[in-house]
């Protein structure tokens, strides 16, 4: 097995074997995960990630994203326990935090879920709720829930009907579907659909008129929202 591959699995298998150990700054972690990437991933490959994210900025994605002030869609999905859960029903008691995120697979994601789940508590002491989006599949989503031991609900976007609607999707590249191929990130059995697309790292912070209050959208999913910024954002609605 290639040598980046290797490292690849034996990351993901340590996040979940340590979840929620970390104690540093979301900041200080994903540093720590770059310094990895730039170590042991071949620059070719790199190139092409960075490409992508040179895409996504040229292609003016902040031009289709739910700006501050805009009303959010309506929506309504299933959880990581296959359980109903509705937007009117999570705004109408109180102010929401939605993290789109990619998939379990993202070591990315992964830090900053759990960076989240550390605020978690300040989040709810300030009348919130939290939840976070992906288009991974319901199993998947309760794999992802268990092992990281997730306080909130992790919905399940199939093929990012929700995500469309906030403006964040994209259909990865066929040379980025290549690298993730080799790196066994098989996102179609992964998030059940063929179609490569994932939602762009979001999050937004809603008041309970379902009125986007902020909204932090980067291309560049090696990059995340200190939750520190985001409890600020909520305790800005009082």
């Amino acid at each position: 097995m290639p040598k980046i591959e290797t490292i690849l699995m034996k990351w993901r298998s340590l996040e979940e074997s340590v979840a929620g150990s970390d104690s540093r700054s979301l900041c200080e972690q994903l540093a720590e995960r770059k310094e990895l990437i730039a170590k042991y991933v071949p620059a070719e490959t790199q190139a092409v990630h960075a490409r992508v994210i040179g895409e996504l900025r040229d292609n003016s994605i902040d031009g289709r994203v739910l700006s501050v002030g805009s009303r959010i869609p309506d929506f309504e999905l299933r959880d990581h326990n296959d359980k109903l859960v509705t937007s009117t029903g999570l705004l109408a008691q109180g102010p929401l935090v939605i993290c789109f995120i990619r998939g379990r697979w993202c070591p990315f994601c992964v830090g900053q879920m759990e960076a989240m789940n550390v605020a978690f508590p300040q989040i709810r002491q300030l009348g919130a709720l939290l939840i976070a989006i992906s288009p991974q599949t319901t199993k998947q989503a309760y794999f992802m829930v268990d092992q990281h031991r997730l306080q909130f609900p992790l919905l399940v976007d199939s093929v990012n009907h929700v995500a469309r609607q906030f403006g964040i999707t994209y259909r990865v590249p066929d040379d980025q579907q290549a690298i993730y191929r080799r790196a066994f990130i098989n996102l179609p059995f992964v998030n059940g659909d063929a179609s490569w697309e994932l939602p762009v790292p979001a999050t937004f912070v809603l008041d309970n008129n379902a009125i986007v209050r902020h909204a932090w959208v980067e291309p560049d999913y090696t990059e995340r929202p200190e939750p520190a910024e985001i409890i600020e954002k909520v305790a800005e609605l009082h």
